[in-house]
C-alpha cells in the first residue's frame, strides 16, 4: 500500500484529515498544506471519485494550489482544501453537511471553508450551523460574501486581457475568438463580459443543455467538449476541472494564448515548458482565478467592503505581468516562476 508521504502530489502537506460520518454517509478529506501566512483556507469540492486515492490526490493538489493562491494575491491566509467523496447518485443530504461541518469545527480555525465545484450558497449554510469557520455566506446585495464564482470570473476576464495585451498587442477583445471549455459560473461570467466588448466566442461543457443555455445568451457557438482546447481561437480558456493540459492537448493546441479559471490545468509541473515552448502564453491558473478567494477573504477577515474587494482583483493584471516579465528575463516558463514567487511566500524558497 502506498503511504500518504509517497504520493507525487505529496508537498510536505502540514495535516491530512481524513472524516468517517457512517450515520450521514460523509466521507472527506481535508487537507491544510500551509499555514504560514494565516489559517489554511479553500472551497469544498463534492464529488464522485472512482477510487479514493483519486480523491486523496485531487485534495493534496487543490490545498497546494490554494496555498500558491492566496499567498500571490496577498492574502493573510495559507492554503487548504476539502473534497467529500460522493456516491454513484451524488447523494447530498442536510445530515451530511452538518457532519462536515463538525469535521471543520473540530480543527479549531486551522482550516476555512467556502463554495467549490458541486457545493453551493445553501450547503455552506448548512455547513455553518456546525461551524464559524465558513465563508461564501448569503449576504445583502452589494456586500461582501456570496458566492464567489462571479469574482473568480472577474478576475479570468481581466486577466483574459492582460494576456491579449502581452501576446497580441490588443486592448480590446473585439473580434477575437476565445473557446471557453466549461459553461458554469466563472465561464458564465466571463462569456458575458467578453461577449459584451466582442469577443466570438465558442462554448462546450460535458452539460450539453447548459453550453448551448451560455451559448444562446452570448451569441456564441457550441463546441465538442472532446476537442475544445484544439480549437483554433485567439485565446483558449479552461473553465472546468484540472490537468487538462498534458502531453497530448498541449501537441493539438491552435491558440497563442491559455488562460481560464480551472484549478490545477497543468497535469505535471513540466507542461509549463511544454506550453513555453511551443510559444504560447500561460496565465498561471492560481494567480489569474483568485477573484473568488479575494472576496472569500475579506468576508471572513471583515478587512474591507466591495469597493476593497474590487481593487484586489483589479492587482490581478499587474501580477501576471511580473510574473511574464520574470519569465522572459530569465528563461523559465511562467508556471515555474510563479511557483518559486509562491514558494519563497509562504516560506518554502
Amino acid at each position: 500500500m502506498t503511504d500518504l508521504w509517497s504520493l507525487p502530489d505529496f508537498d510536505g502537506h502540514e495535516a491530512v484529515t481524513h472524516v468517517s460520518d457512517p450515520a450521514s454517509g460523509l466521507r472527506a478529506i481535508i487537507a491544510m498544506h500551509s499555514t504560514h501566512l494565516g489559517p489554511a483556507a479553500g472551497g469544498t469540492r463534492f464529488w464522485h471519485y472512482a477510487k479514493g486515492e483519486d480523491a486523496l490526490n485531487d485534495a493534496l493538489r487543490l490545498s497546494r494550489g490554494m496555498s500558491y493562491k492566496n499567498a500571490m494575491a496577498g492574502l493573510p491566509l495559507g492554503g487548504g482544501k476539502a473534497v467529500i467523496l460522493a456516491d454513484d447518485n451524488r447523494t447530498k443530504t442536510p445530515e451530511m453537511l452538518a457532519a462536515f461541518g463538525r469535521a471543520v469545527n473540530m480543527l479549531g480555525g486551522n482550516y476555512v471553508t467556502a463554495e467549490d465545484v458541486g457545493i453551493g450558497v445553501a450547503d455552506m449554510q448548512a455547513v455553518r450551523r456546525e461551524t464559524r469557520h465558513v465563508a461564501g455566506l448569503p449576504v445583502a446585495e452589494g456586500a461582501v460574501g456570496g458566492d464567489p464564482g462571479p469574482h473568480t470570473s472577474l478576475g479570468v476576464f481581466l486577466g483574459i486581457k492582460a494576456a491579449v495585451r502581452r501576446a497580441l498587442g490588443k486592448d480590446s477583445l473585439e473580434g477575437l475568438h476565445i473557446a471557453l471549455q466549461g459553461a458554469g459560473s466563472v465561464a458564465g461570467g466571463v462569456a458575458r463580459r467578453a461577449a459584451q466588448e466582442g469577443a466570438r466566442l465558442t462554448i462546450a461543457d460535458v452539460d450539453a443543455v447548459k453550453a448551448a443555455a451560455l451559448a444562446k445568451e452570448v451569441g456564441g457557438s457550441i463546441g465538442d467538449p472532446a476537442t475544445i482546447l484544439a480549437t483554433e481561437a485567439d485565446v483558449i480558456s479552461p473553465n472546468a476541472l484540472g490537468a487538462i493540459l498534458d502531453d497530448a492537448s498541449i501537441a493539438t493546441l491552435r491558440a497563442p494564448i491559455v488562460a481560464g479559471g480551472a484549478n490545477n490545468q497543468l497535469a505535471r509541473p513540466e507542461h509549463g515548458a511544454a506550453l513555453m515552448a511551443r510559444g504560447i502564453l500561460y496565465a498561471p491558473d492560481y494567480v489569474i482565478n483568485a477573484g473568488g478567494i479575494i472576496n472569500v477573504s475579506t468576508e471572513y477577515l471583515q478587512d474591507g467592503d466591495a469597493d476593497v474587494v474590487r481593487s484586489r482583483i483589479e492587482g490581478i493584471p499587474g501580477r501576471l505581468e511580473a510574473i511574464w516579465s520574470e519569465s522572459v528575463a530569465s528563461g523559465r516558463d511562467p508556471a515555474t516562476v510563479a511557483d518559486a514567487m509562491a514558494r519563497k511566500l509562504i516560506g518554502r524558497g
